[in-house]
């Protein structure tokens, strides 16, 4: 590494750090130089993936004094400690957003940063945005005339609200949807106009908490800055994307669309009464006509890679590390002082929150001993937080295996334990086996490569279920997938005796990793006395569900979906309730031990006629086009050899003609073996089924 080279620590290993790597790496003079984090398996996937040391732990990483500069991603509550420590040990810091949780502790960090006598910047991403860069020039040049309002509009659904995970930290208290989204905005109108005086704040549609609590999901927060009058806008139900800026001066109008990276300008012109109109529609449309060529270029040329959200960081860390490279001052943009700007306006706008409609979620109520006898790996996700509360309802005590320290049952009178520990703890997963009779394994790794799916999924599969083994675990229930069956024969009905491929090498990674996780358990079951039961839902609908089911089509925004195939077939639809109701009776039936069951509801819906009843019932006509399947499997063949060849990606796997009509479910299925053995009945009523998947669903957040 040349001596020049600036060298820069990651602290946090979670999503947000691989887009701060990968900037890093597009920058000159720059180098990732080690990660830390406080699990060892994210650490050590990060470092590896950018071959450098991992730590666990901060004081070793300063110890080994291996950086200049450290980038701050972890959670925010820990943004200000980590921060102090980092700058008393003399090192340059990056924070993400939020800064901080408060103004006062922002104004620690930059104090405590002026006098160790390094720099600060702060995430505020999108304003490294060429867009936005023209948008402001505009605004310098006085192209928009005198300024008299401003719009910054962050409408973007936010799943999570509806459907999980609960445990995240922005949903851990009302304010903390604030923190964690609106920097993205008051960044802008700080940076553009100074800081914003907050003068009235309103909030708007309320959502019920799994669990407990409320939480809104609309802000409207009007505010000013000298003459300007800014308006900020905040919504996070099922809506189109609008994630914009719009500029209103007395000359013209400027609206930036920062999530797509386009800007577009309408001002005013001396033609006549009947041509002006004309020449302002041509102005529009060649503007339009533009960004759109330049985006897609861009995209092309760099195979995907600059997206507007890659692009601001790239610009952003750019920015700030030509300041350490100059010794000069951060850009006003990314600063320590446009942290401070920015945590004031959101410490003002919390202080207008009202109590009522946003309350907390509650601290459980130990109403006796929790005494579990079941465990429930993936007990956040859709289907576990369903199974966990019918679990409690059937009388169970139930114990949740979960990465965080808090899940979404805080309502249940401590009838549910959360048990922390990693996947990959043999040590871990026995204990939080101990006094358990049966094991729910609900997780599912997400992996690019097979060799990964290989480590994170099926060894990770394998070692709980050796943990129940060693822990004399009465019953192993594994849910698998529909996925893994050919279902690309119409003429086909698949039942339990319907068999995989022998070769799963061209199918995708989740259908093929799911069948490799069974073959392992089935082999344990046969050889080591696993008590393994396999459950394999079909689509899975109902309250807690989202909007944007990837098993009915391929989505882009709330408002349009490409069907899988044509769209007619009917699709192995099943309710929620239903899948836990059959999950709780192979607890309770011994002959099913040793089987599997294909979890699918009574024949009700085809994908049209399941977006038709969502039109009937909610009133909302989603844009439905059929998917071309052979289409599809060609133009996926042209991204692997891009990925494989172009990108250097060995791991790259193409999906066969026959996987991809898989996903348009064209096999039909016999549900009679759950039902013999089970006696399992799922819903018949495709009245009652409707109100379950659709109405009662909640889709659309309100």
């Amino acid at each position: 590494m040349p001596q020049n080279t600036i060298k820069v620590g990651l602290i946090g290993a979670g999503y947000i750090a691989t887009w701060h790597a990968d900037a890093l790496k597009a920058t000159n003079g720059v180098e990732v130089a080690a990660v830390c984090d406080v699990s060892q398996g994210a650490a050590d996937a990060l470092g590896q993936a950018y071959g450098v040391p991992a730590y666990t732990s901060l004081d070793e990483m300063i110890t080994a004094d291996v950086c200049d500069v450290v980038h701050i991603l972890t959670p925010p509550q820990t943004h200000k400690d980590i921060a102090l420590q980092c700058l008393k040990a003399g090192l340059h810091i990056f924070v993400e957003k939020p800064f901080a949780l408060s103004h006062k502790d922002t104004l620690v960090v930059t104090k405590a940063a002026q006098k160790a006598n390094c720099l600060v910047g702060v995430g505020h991403n999108f304003l490294g945005l060429p867009s936005y860069m023209r948008m402001k020039s505009a605004l310098k040049d006085g192209k928009l005339g005198r300024i008299a309002s401003a719009e910054f509009n962050w409408n973007f659904p936010l799943a999570p609200l509806r459907s999980g995970p609960f445990g995240l930290w922005m949903l851990r208290e009302p304010k903390n949807l604030l923190l964690e989204l609106s920097p993205h905005l008051f960044s802008f109108a700080a940076d553009m106009f100074g800081p914003p005086e907050i003068l009235h704040l309103e909030l708007g549609k309320p959502i019920k908490l799994s669990g407990g609590g409320e939480r809104p999901q609309s802000w409207r927060i009007l505010a000013r800055a000298g003459d300007v009058d800014l308006t900020f806008n905040l919504s996070l139900v099922e809506t189109m994307d609008d994630r914009s800026v719009t500029v209103r001066g007395s000359s013209g109008i400027a609206r930036l669309n920062f999530a797509a990276d386009t800007l577009v300008t309408t001002v005013d012109n001396s033609a006549d009464i009947v041509v002006n109109p004309f020449l302002y529609q041509v102005s529009h449309a060649l503007q339009h006509m533009r960004e759109a060529v330049v985006n897609a270029t861009r995209h092309l040329i760099s195979l995907n890679r600059k997206s507007a959200y890659g692009i601001s960081f790239s610009n952003t860390v750019k920015d700030f590390y030509q300041s350490i490279k100059m010794n000069t001052p951060v850009d006003n943009r990314f600063s320590g002082e446009a942290a401070e700007t920015v945590m004031k306006a959101i410490d003002d706008t919390i202080a207008m929150m009202p109590n009522k409609g946003v309350e907390p979620a509650p601290k459980p109520v130990k109403t006796r001993a929790c005494k579990p006898s079941v465990l429930v790996i993936g007990g956040t996700g859709f289907i576990g937080r369903n199974l966990t509360r019918a679990l409690v309802a059937s009388g169970r005590d139930v114990r949740v295996l979960s990465r965080g320290s808090c899940g979404p049952f805080a309502d249940l009178g401590g009838r549910v334990e959360t048990f922390s520990t990693s996947l990959k703890d043999p040590e871990g997963l026995r204990k939080a086996m101990q006094g358990i009779d049966a094991v729910y394994h609900l997780a599912k790794s997400v992996d690019t490569t097979w060799e990964d799916c290989l480590e994170n999924d099926v060894g990770v599969t394998k070692a709980i279920a050796k943990a129940a083994i060693d822990q004399g675990v009465k019953r192993f229930i594994y849910t698998g997938t529909i996925a893994s069956y050919d279902m690309s024969d119409p003429t086909q009905v698949i039942s339990e005796k319907t068999g995989f491929d022998t070769d799963m090498t061209d199918r995708n990674l989740y259908a093929r990793s799911k069948a490799e996780c069974e073959a392992v358990l089935q082999a344990m079951h046969q050889h080591e006395g696993l008590p393994l039961v396999i459950a394999r839902p079909g689509i899975v609908v109902g309250e807690g569900g989202p909007l944007q089911h990837w098993g009915i089509g391929r989505w882009q925004g709330a408002g349009a979906v490409k069907v899988w195939g044509h769209g007619q077939n009917i699709l192995p639809f099943v309710l929620i309730d239903d899948v836990s109701d059959a999950l709780i009776r192979m607890l309770d039936v011994d002959a099913a031990i040793g089987q599997s069951f294909n979890l699918i509801g009574e024949p009700m819906l085809s994908a049209r006629g399941y977006f038709d009843a969502i039109h009937t019932k909610l009133g909302s006509r989603i844009q439905v086009r059929s998917g071309q399947l052979l289409g599809l499997y060609w133009a996926d063949g042209v991204k692997y050899i891009l990925k494989r060849y172009a990108l250097n990606r060995t791991g790259a796997v193409r999906a066969s003609l026959k996987d991809w009509k898989s996903r348009a479910h064209f096999s039909q299925f016999n549900n009679t073996h759950p039902k013999e053995v089970l006696e399992w009945e799922p819903e018949r009523k495709r009245d009652v089924f409707v109100q379950k998947a659709i109405v009662d669903a909640n889709l659309f957040g309100f």
